[in-house]
């Protein structure tokens, strides 16, 4: 169990993004579990944030604002607090975005993981790396079946090519450098990660919190798109995981690995208006958006036998626990002015306890 896990007592992780949803998440959650993070991360993306929110900056070893694009400052940053272990998360993350800042979208995902990447050679310290991309990294056929990590990279628009050559970047560095290294190095790929305190434009769930909260209906676009939706907490067990097995088994755990929940749980977009519309309760309403809007997949899916069979992670959460873990979050925080990292770390606690 991980209230019981003592492997990360002060353990020294590099965690790039440590600003935007997921890195806070991150963030929180490593401090509970007693390691020394050092953030390394552009300013908070949106306002608010759940990096200010949570206070988020107070639970740090140390944190430099920087940019992944930034070789020099992140070696410097890197190699000054010599870390344990490297989780690097910052990334360019919404699909729309990149179809109007294609240029920033591949700089920041695939050359910043490759400074990531060159950052760490130069790092003696270092011993497992864990590079974070997306499951929209494959060449999505709209299949039925859930992708598994062999299948080829792709991406129809830039964020998702651009974390297809992220992906291609990490398995060419792990193969041309760290083979014969004391240095581990794993991908890991989940998407549709939802949960409190993400305020990012254009994302199903932060749309339906902030305009449920304001009275206003919700417009939703492709609601018949089919999704892998997980609460946050389920990919970070999973990276945690990952980092902990390559520090102590070393390279048979490095490699990619999927993280999703079981396919039974995957839902299309109108599934998730109607129960979060119910949850929310009186006031919460949403319509079909009959805009014209940039490609996106209908049907995605991944398959998570390699995680649940040699990892030993399975998921914990189904989607109707999911949906009221990320309501209830999001209205407390509206409705009662509750802190977000006490929010935060109480759900935590209570996911630590699941089997």
């Amino acid at each position: 169990m991980w209230n019981e896990n003592t492997f990360w007592k002060n353990k020294k992780i590099f965690l790039t993004g440590h600003t935007g949803f997921k890195g806070a998440w991150a963030t929180i959650w490593l401090h509970q579990l007693g390691a020394k993070v050092f953030g390394y991360s552009q300013p908070p993306p949106t306002t608010p944030s759940l990096y200010v929110s949570a206070g988020v900056k107070d639970l740090l070893a140390g944190e430099l604002i920087g940019d992944v694009c930034d070789a020099q400052s992140l070696a410097v940053a890197m190699k000054t607090f010599a870390p344990d272990l490297v989780l690097h998360m910052a990334a360019q993350p919404l699909v729309r975005y990149s179809y109007d800042h294609p240029v920033e979208t591949y700089m920041t995902n695939v050359m910043g993981t490759v400074h990531v990447l060159e950052a760490v050679r130069q790092t003696k310290s270092i011993k497992s790396v864990l590079v974070v991309t997306t499951d929209k990294c494959y060449e999505n056929f709209e299949m039925e079946t859930g992708y598994r990590e062999q299948d080829p990279m792709g991406g129809y628009d830039p964020y998702s090519s651009s974390k297809g050559c992220a992906e291609l970047v990490v398995s060419a560095w792990r193969r041309s450098y760290f083979t014969k290294s004391e240095i581990f190095i794993a991908s890991a790929r989940a998407g549709n990660v939802i949960g409190g305190g993400d305020w990012a434009k254009d994302r199903l769930i932060p749309d339906f919190m902030k305009h449920f909260s304001e009275g206003e209906k919700v417009l939703v676009r492709s609601p018949g798109a089919i999704r892998p939706w997980q609460h946050v907490m389920e990919p970070l067990s999973g990276y945690f995981l990952i980092l902990e097995k390559l520090f102590t088994d070393g390279p048979e755990f490095g490699g990619s690995w999927n993280f999703g929940p079981f396919e039974k749980e995957a839902r299309n977009v109108e599934f998730i208006a109607e129960r979060l519309t119910k949850l929310w309760g009186e006031g919460a309403s949403w319509s079909l958006d009959t805009n014209l809007h940039p490609h996106e997949a209908k049907y995605l899916k991944l398959n998570i036998e390699k995680a649940i069979h040699q990892l030993g992670w399975k998921p914990r959460l189904d989607i109707d626990e999911t949906l009221k873990l990320t309501c209830d979050w999001y209205k407390q925080f509206y409705q009662s002015q509750s802190k977000a990292y006490e929010l935060t770390l109480e759900q935590i606690k209570t996911y630590e306890k699941r089997k």
